[in-house]
């Protein structure tokens, strides 16, 4: 334990490096769409804690040394004059799966670290929903100081709205003290939608027992008074209350000593699929309870931290050799961000199922076009969630229930997955992302075995594109935002990827005719697409629309999954023009408007020879953005606003560097 107490609260060599980190958000409990919490001030103790709609979720955290109490965590909301002093905020770093944060109270130093460890190739620990908050404090001179801490989380967690009654209990199970909040009418499944939170289940403050925590159920105002002035909380009310706790660590002198404290949240039914109503992967049997998973999350701590701190290391490690300090950054933030907008279920027969939320897009769940960007990240690290990404597509057509001889776009509105809602189909757009990703699966894991599972639905969307896609007619894409467009030259990139991807895995799966003839058809296609979208120094935004130009994202996958259907100049021609029409954030989607989207960018500058040149306006986005949300993979890239989204898996696409470091050694 002292090895990690010492990573917590000094700091290793490399994280020492970035103490200073700048976000648009940080986010600190990170688990599913609706358990996520997360700081919008670059303080973290200027203002109250939210969901990553905006909704208050507050977290309060306090610090109390010699006697006088500052405050770490969440603003108090109108009650400073209880003579709570603000700590001085030294440091803050964004790791993977961690967010920490430094102050000075007084003459002792403050770590104050979330931990979500949502390591991804253990599916067990990453579905478990529990948060690790842990306060490491250290004396700064050569004295001992009497030091107690304080952490409180709001019942607001557990309620879409603030009216709605809540009841809640303290209670010890196992090496916990706990308590336990929910509301009271607890419509299960019943809501669905975008601007929502959870309002069914229950939230879980626990602490280790031996440490001997004060815990009550009070509101905000008596439970700050509670803590400055020892003055007794107040019975509690029905709405809007804190689960508090008060810990003493005794005399602290510059020997560091941790208080953990662990928020956890059971959804008891997560999703609802095909009117079935799944629960979340973790509960793999009846004996599964959120009490047993919070005392195995205590038990394994130490374990845990080692764990998520050598994962840490490896992708920042990675990402830097592969694109430097500042690509580093933007993968550390997006990583919790991507990985939290999906759920993790099992399905009817016990199938994997990964469902994401369009977030503040339109509350789509599983929308094929929010996996297709979202896919690098998964890619690398364990594609059974790419699969578990798609799955729920294949069986929506293979059941009958969706009969088109295309993809569908996506299952419903989070958390109903029974059946697409979205109002047109994105034929091409859809049914190429799916055949892209089932051969990017193939070329990841050396095996086809997963397309064979699928083989008659691929061979019927493959058949499709070979008749529509090359030139494909008035239709959305996944910037559907940016309306309909006829003769997508980028559109077209996409069908040319997915049939050769279908050839590909043809070819992996023994059928020699079949592979032949779709890789003729694709080889043929791309050299069609030189000669029509040729614009003289670049290539067009729709066929027959000279003078325009669009980012030409879809044709990473050539050099990616190494296809060599498109030859070197091709790329580079491309990627020279667009560099004389980078703005300050970043580079414009297409000639129409100069807004953009942060994952095609990073697709973009894969492409390119300098790399760098299209991450630094993107980074420069991250860190001087003035809309102070989880990161928005829409902005405009003359000031660096939103235009719209965010908290998105897609920047999971951020990760399309690395992706292509490990298929080609960067080749």
């Amino acid at each position: 334990m002292k090895r990690v107490l010492a990573i917590l609260c000094l700091g290793s060599l490399w994280y020492q490096a970035v103490a200073q980190q700048q976000a648009p958000a940080y986010p600190l409990v990170t688990h599913d769409p609706y358990f996520s919490i997360w700081s919008a001030t670059d303080t973290l103790h200027q203002a109250s804690t939210v969901h990553w709609t905006g909704k208050e979720q507050a977290l309060v955290g306090l610090v109390k040394v010699d006697g006088v109490t500052y405050r770490v965590l969440g603003a108090l909301n109108g009650l400073d004059d209880t003579g709570v002093l603000p700590a001085r905020q030294t440091a803050v770093s964004i790791r993977t799966t961690q967010t920490v944060y430094q102050f000075q109270c007084g003459k002792a130093a403050v770590t104050l670290t979330f931990t979500s460890p949502l390591l991804i190739r253990d599916l067990m620990l990453m579905s478990r929903p529990v948060s690790y908050i842990s306060y490491c404090v250290n004396a700064t001179d050569n004295a001992k100081h009497a030091v107690e801490v304080y952490f409180g989380a709001s019942t607001d967690i557990a309620v879409n709205g603030p009216s709605q009654p809540v009841t809640a209990k303290r209670y010890v199970s196992g090496q916990l003290s706990m308590m336990k909040a929910g509301t009271v009418l607890q419509p299960v499944l019943k809501k669905k939608g975008d601007d929502l939170r959870i309002d069914w289940g229950y939230m879980y403050v626990a602490c280790p027992a031996a440490s001997r925590p004060i815990q009550y159920i009070s509101n905000a105002e008596d439970a700050i008074l509670s803590f400055v002035k020892k003055q007794p909380a107040m019975v509690k009310g029905d709405k809007q209350q804190l689960l508090s706790n008060i810990v003493s660590l005794g005399m602290v002198g510059p020997e560091p000593k941790e208080q953990v404290f662990l928020l956890g949240y059971d959804d008891l039914y997560a999703i609802q699929y095909f009117n079935t109503n799944l629960k979340a992967w973790w509960k793999n049997s009846p004996a599964k309870t959120i009490e047993g998973e919070l005392n195995a999350a205590w038990k394994e701590y130490a374990t845990v931290l080692q764990r998520c701190e050598a994962f840490n290391k490896e992708l920042h490690d990675d990402a830097v050799a592969a694109g430097g300090e500042q690509y580093a950054a933007l993968c550390e933030l997006a990583y919790r961000q991507s990985v939290s907008a999906h759920k993790l279920v099992r399905g009817p027969a016990g199938e994997l199922l990964f469902l994401s939320k369009e977030n503040f897009s339109n509350g789509c769940i599983n929308t094929v076009d929010v996996t297709y960007p979202s896919a690098p990240l998964f890619l690398l690290y364990n594609p059974d969630l790419l699969k578990g990404m798609m799955t729920g597509i294949f069986q929506y057509s293979e059941s009958g229930r969706f009969m088109q001889p295309f993809a569908a776009h996506d299952l419903g509105t989070y958390p109903h997955a029974n059946g697409q809602v979205y109002g047109e189909d994105m034929p091409v757009e859809e049914s190429g992302n799916m055949l892209i990703l089932a051969g990017a699966i193939a070329v990841a894991e050396g095996n086809a075995s997963y397309a064979k599972a699928h083989w008659k639905t691929l061979g019927t969307w493959a058949a499709y594109l070979l008749k529509e896609g090359f030139d494909p007619a008035n239709q959305l894409c996944t910037d559907d935002f940016a309306g309909h467009l006829a003769r997508n030259a980028n559109l077209s990139l996409k069908a040319i990827m997915g049939l050769k991807s279908y050839a590909m895995l043809a070819g992996m799966l023994g059928e020699t005719a079949t592979a032949k003839r779709y890789d003729n058809s694709a080889r043929e296609m791309a050299a069609r697409w030189i000669q029509l979208a040729d614009d003289g120094d670049h290539y067009v935004l729709a066929f027959g629309k000279p003078a325009t130009w669009s980012q030409k994202y879809n044709l990473v996958w050539d050099q990616v999954l190494g296809f060599h259907l498109f030859p070197a100049t091709v790329y580079k021609k491309e990627t020279d023009y667009y560099l004389a029409r980078q703005q300050p954030y970043g580079l414009p989607l297409d000639s129409r408007k100069t807004y953009t989207k942060s994952d095609w960018i990073m697709w973009t500058a894969v492409m390119a020879k300098d790399f760098n040149a299209f991450v630094q306006p993107l980074y420069r986005y991250i860190t001087e953005t003035p809309t102070r949300v989880p990161l928005s993979d829409w902005h405009e890239t003359t000031n660096g606003k939103k235009v719209g989204f965010q908290a998105r898996s897609v920047v999971g696409g951020y990760f399309m560097k690395l992706l292509d470091v490990k298929l080609n050694n960067g080749k």
